[in-house]
């Protein structure tokens, strides 16, 4: 007969399994790429990379980085995605705070406005114009603010603040502070976890953005990595058309841009991942 005990065991092994095979779908591929990126034209051809390079070679890395346009680029998006964070999470953590407040005048109004706009939008061309009108096109501000808050991300930081215990707001108010020493002084030091989290997600969306830059852009010194790593694959992949050839050395390219794109984010998770864990868990307790 099995025991309880013995099933809680089976069940284990099961889920271990399980999560091997999860493991083994999304590192396999990844490996995969890194493996032709880093292998010669000549095995990539014959289809002989798996999951080892063959021919070990940083050619294809060598080819993207003497790219006139690529160091531009990349800086571009270091300093889109620094501002474009801390832009939005000052703006989304005074917001969300704010609106965690239910003395405040006019909160459920206001709350009841900004959810609306998770279900209705004015759409891109209303975009476009307000970016014109405004004069932001072809400037570093048509990538960074217009999507400066998001709204299921200030719905995740209230949640957070709603669980905040008053008794800290209260001894704050007590010795002397107001509504912004509070936040600043005692609120802030200790949401670690999801300034981290939301943190994370607006710097991912800002590293990746595309179609934002691709519309509101015209200066191809503005121009962030992921518009000129796409001008370079759809180089590679016209002269691939003209020369059968080098057909493998546009897939190996296009690995390669995606291994470079993708590395300071990889860098950068590790050590955000004990407060994104927490930060998603503690901010969607009441959302």
């Amino acid at each position: 007969m099995v025991t309880k005990k013995q099933r809680f065991h089976i069940m284990d092994f099961f889920l271990g399994i399980f999560m091997v095979i999860i493991m083994g779908a999304i590192l396999i591929p990844f490996i995969h790429m890194i493996a032709v990126s880093l292998s010669s034209n000549g095995p990539v051809m014959r289809g002989e990379v798996s999951l080892w390079p063959k021919g070990f070679t940083f050619d294809m890395y060598k080819h993207i980085m003497h790219d006139s346009k690529f160091f531009t680029a990349y800086s571009n998006t270091i300093q889109y995605t620094l501002i474009g964070t801390t832009i939005s999470l000052v703006i989304t953590a005074m917001g969300a705070y704010a609106l965690s407040r239910k003395e405040m005048v006019g909160n459920k109004l206001f709350s009841i406005m900004i959810t609306i706009t998770m279900f209705f939008g004015g759409g891109m061309i209303p975009t476009y114009l307000v970016v014109k009108n405004y004069g932001l096109l072809d400037t570093m501000w048509a990538v960074v603010l217009p999507g400066a808050v998001t709204t299921w991300n200030l719905i995740v930081m209230r949640s957070f603040f709603d669980a905040f215990p008053k008794e800290i707001v209260e001894s704050g108010m007590v010795d002397g502070l107001n509504d912004a020493g509070v936040f600043f002084r005692l609120v802030l030091p200790t949401s670690k976890a999801v300034l981290a989290t939301i943190g994370l997600y607006y710097a991912v969306s800002l590293w990746n953005a595309y179609f934002i830059p691709f519309i509101y852009l015209n200066s191809p010194d503005l121009y962030p990595l992921q518009v000129v790593l796409q001008q370079m694959l759809t180089a590679g992949i016209s002269e691939a058309s003209a020369v059968e050839d080098t057909m493998i050395v546009a897939e190996t390219m296009k690995y390669a841009c995606v291994i470079v794109a993708i590395a300071p984010i990889m860098c950068v998770y590790p050590f955000l991942q004990k407060y994104f864990v927490k930060g998603v868990l503690v901010g969607s307790v009441k959302g």
